[in-house]
C-alpha cells in the first residue's frame, strides 16, 4: 500500500511538471489605437475565460489576449471590465480575483485577490473602488493603488433565501447605487463618504442592470425571475427612479420570461454617451428615448429566428459613435459571434470571440 501511495505521489509530481507548458509563452503587444475589449466568460468551472480586443477602424481582432500577453489563463468566468487611467480592471467571478492590466501591452500590473464572488467594479477615486458580489451580502471596498481590500459594506437584503447578492452599481455624486439581483428585489443607496447604506427601496424581482441618464435619474431593469423561481415569478420591468429618495417615477412592463431561460429575458441595460437613449436585451435589442411615453413596439435589432436562432447575451454601446455591439452566445458551447451595428441599425461587421462573450469595455 505504501508502495502504491509512493508511485501515486511521483506520478502526480510528474504530471504537474508536464503541465507547465499550458501556461504558454508571453507575446509582445502594443495596441495604441482605440477599440473595445470583450470579456468572454467561458463555461462555469471550466476555467475558460478569455479576453479579446477589436479595432472598429481597421476591423482587426485579437483573441486570447490575456493568455498570450501573460502566459497564463485568465481564470473562471470573466464577468466584467472597466478601463481607468490606462489600466484595465478585469473581474473574474469564480476565480475570486480582479486583474489589473496595462491597456497597451495587456500585461498584468497587479491583482486584487480573496474576493468572495466578484461581479462589477466601480471607482470612487484613485484610492477607492467598490466590488459587488453575487453570493454575498457585502460590497468589498478596495484601494486600487495598493490592490488591497480596505473594508466592506454590509448590505440589507430583501430575502433570506441565499446569502445575498449585489450586482451592477453606478456612482452619482457622493452616492453609490446598487442593484441587488439574484433572489433579491432591492436597490441600495450608499454614502461613499462613510461607506454605509443610507437608504433602500424594494422594486420588482431581481433588478440586475442600472444606469444614470443626463437628468441624473436612475434607470433599472428587473428580470422578473423565471417560472419555478424560489422567490417568485413576474413580468420584467423597466424603472425610472429618483436618486434623492429612491421613489419610483415610471414603470414600463416588459413582459414575462416565457422561455424559462433567464438570459432570454430583459437584461443588459445600457445608455448612450449623451445619456438620452436606453438600450437593453429582451430576445432582440430594444432602444428607447428617456422621455418616451411608451415602449417601442418592435426591437431595434431583431433576433435571428429559425434553426440558427440567436441568443443575444451581451450588449455594448460605443461612446461617441453610438454603434451597438451585440454578443450572440449561440448554445453556450461555441465561440460567440459579435455583431456590430451603426446607430441606425445597419450591420457593419461581425466577428468571433471566445465562449460566452459577456461584456464590452472601450479603450479610448
Amino acid at each position: 500500500m505504501r508502495c502504491l501511495r509512493h508511485i501515486t505521489i511521483v506520478l502526480a509530481l510528474l504530471l504537474a511538471s508536464c503541465m507547465r507548458w499550458e501556461y504558454g509563452e508571453q507575446e509582445q503587444f502594443s495596441v495604441l489605437d482605440d477599440g473595445v475589449f470583450i470579456t468572454n466568460e467561458g463555461n462555469f468551472t471550466y476555467g475558460g475565460a478569455t479576453l479579446s480586443f477589436y479595432n472598429p477602424n481597421t476591423k482587426h481582432l485579437e483573441n486570447e489576449l490575456f493568455y498570450r500577453a501573460n502566459a497564463m489563463k485568465l481564470g473562471d468566468v470573466a464577468q466584467s471590465m472597466v478601463v481607468r487611467n490606462g489600466i484595465g480592471w478585469v473581474v473574474v467571478n469564480n476565480s475570486h480575483v480582479v486583474f489589473a492590466i496595462d491597456t497597451e501591452t495587456f500585461r498584468e500590473v497587479g491583482r486584487i485577490t480573496d474576493l468572495p464572488s466578484p461581479r462589477y467594479i466601480v471607482f470612487a477615486s484613485d484610492e477607492k473602488a467598490y466590488i459587488s458580489q453575487i453570493d454575498s451580502d457585502r460590497i468589498i471596498v478596495v484601494n486600487p493603488k495598493t490592490f488591497k481590500i480596505t473594508g466592506e459594506i454590509v448590505c440589507p437584503m430583501t430575502t433570506e433565501y441565499r446569502t445575498g447578492s449585489t450586482e451592477q452599481m453606478v456612482l452619482l455624486g457622493d452616492y453609490l447605487y446598487v442593484a441587488c439581483w439574484s433572489y433579491q428585489k432591492r436597490i441600495l443607496k450608499i454614502d461613499t463618504r462613510v461607506d454605509k447604506v443610507v437608504d433602500y427601496r424594494d422594486i420588482g424581482l431581481q433588478p440586475k442592470s442600472i444606469v444614470t441618464d443626463k437628468n441624473g435619474k436612475l434607470w433599472v431593469v428587473s428580470d422578473g425571475g423565471y417560472e419555478g423561481n424560489a422567490i417568485g415569478y413576474e413580468s420584467a420591468k423597466l424603472y425610472r427612479i429618483n436618486p434623492e429618495n429612491l421613489e419610483v417615477e415610471r414603470v414600463f412592463e416588459l413582459g414575462l420570461n416565457s422561455s424559462g431561460d433567464a438570459t432570454r429575458t430583459a437584461s443588459r441595460l445600457k445608455i448612450n454617451d449623451n445619456g438620452d437613449m436606453l438600450y437593453w436585451i429582451d430576445g432582440g435589442v430594444w432602444r428607447m428615448a428617456i422621455d418616451a411615453a411608451e415602449l417601442p413596439t418592435e426591437p431595434f435589432i431583431k433576433p435571428i429566428e429559425g434553426v440558427n436562432r440567436s441568443l443575444y447575451y451581451a450588449l455594448g454601446v460605443a461612446p461617441d459613435t453610438e454603434e451597438v455591439y451585440v454578443g450572440d452566445a449561440l448554445d453556450y458551447q461555441q465561440r460567440s459571434i459579435i455583431y456590430r451595428y451603426s446607430r441606425d441599425g445597419e450591420l457593419l461587421d461581425s466577428f468571433t470571440t471566445g465562449v460566452i462573450a459577456g461584456d464590452f469595455c472601450w479603450k479610448k
